[in-house]
Order: C-alpha cells, then structure tokens, then sequence
C-alpha cells in the first residue's frame, strides 16, 4: 500500500492517481498520522474508443471525391437558407 501526504496530493495528484488507476490503494497521512484511504473503484478507468472518421466517410460516401465546382454548389446550397 502506497502512502501519499496531503502536500503530495496537492502538489503531485498525477502520481497518486495513477497509483489509483493502476489498482493501488493509498493512505493519506496528516502530521504523521493517517487520516484517509483512497481505494479506487471497482470498474477499472474507462477507455475511450477514438471514433474511426475514415470508416464512418467510406460507409457514407464510398470511395467517391467530390470536384471543386461539386463543393461550391453545395456550399451554396446550404447557405442559402442562411440568410437572416
């Protein structure tokens, strides 16, 4: 068991928690005595899955690419209805 005064928790949290994230548990100390247990959660840190754009683009699109004069009259078509 790790052990963490409150100026470590205050001054090096990023440390501490990731003491706590990799599953150890950390006792606060206070003028030498103990005075808190940090016990991390039962579910482990929560990865984000990253979004995979390309894909979602292929899925919608295909392998099609659009040509200049293709993108003017789409942007013009959305600001049409933009106007005040």
């Amino acid at each position: 068991m790790k052990t963490a005064t409150v100026a470590d928790l205050r001054n090096n949290f990023r440390r501490v928690s990731a003491w706590l994230e990799n599953g150890g548990t950390v006792e606060i100390i206070k003028r030498g005595q103990i005075i808190a247990q940090l016990v991390p959660t039962k579910r482990g840190p929560s990865k984000r899955v990253k979004p995979d754009i390309m894909a979602r683009l292929e899925e919608q699109w295909g392998a099609r690419t659009f040509s200049a004069d293709e993108v003017r009259a789409m942007r013009s078509a959305e600001l049409e209805g933009e106007e005040g």
